[in-house]
């Protein structure tokens, strides 16, 4: 899996900024589901298209960002969490059991083709 560790405000202002896909990943360190939900991403990662970008942030590491996260792209918190975010705005947003890699390249996918 080829995470991009998301670790600071400029990475985020990046993603708001770009016009590619990106997936971030929420994950708690303290939290088994969020475990759980890691190790089965990571399996089916490589489900996910190659030109989108995957972010990876320790919510736990940097609760800041974690908060700022969820306000650029106006969601609830939730760890686990996955997002997909495209053009500045969230497009897809899950936690928990229903994260997937399957499903965010599907949801990529579909959005592509919706454009």
């Amino acid at each position: 899996m080829n995470w991009i560790f998301l670790e600071n405000a400029e990475q985020l202002e990046t993603i708001k900024k770009s016009n590619k896909f990106s997936v971030i990943f929420k994950h708690s360190s303290r939290c088994n589901i969020s475990k759980t939900a890691r190790e089965r991403f990571e399996q089916k990662g490589n489900a996910i298209p190659a030109h989108a970008d995957i972010y990876f942030l320790d919510i736990i590491s940097d609760r800041a960002l974690s908060r700022m996260v969820a306000e650029a792209f106006d969601i609830t918190h939730e760890s686990p969490q996955m997002l997909i975010v495209k053009d500045g705005k969230c497009i897809y947003t899950t936690s928990h059991h229903e994260i997937s890699a399957e499903d965010a390249a599907v949801r990529i996918i579909l959005a592509e083709e919706a454009r």
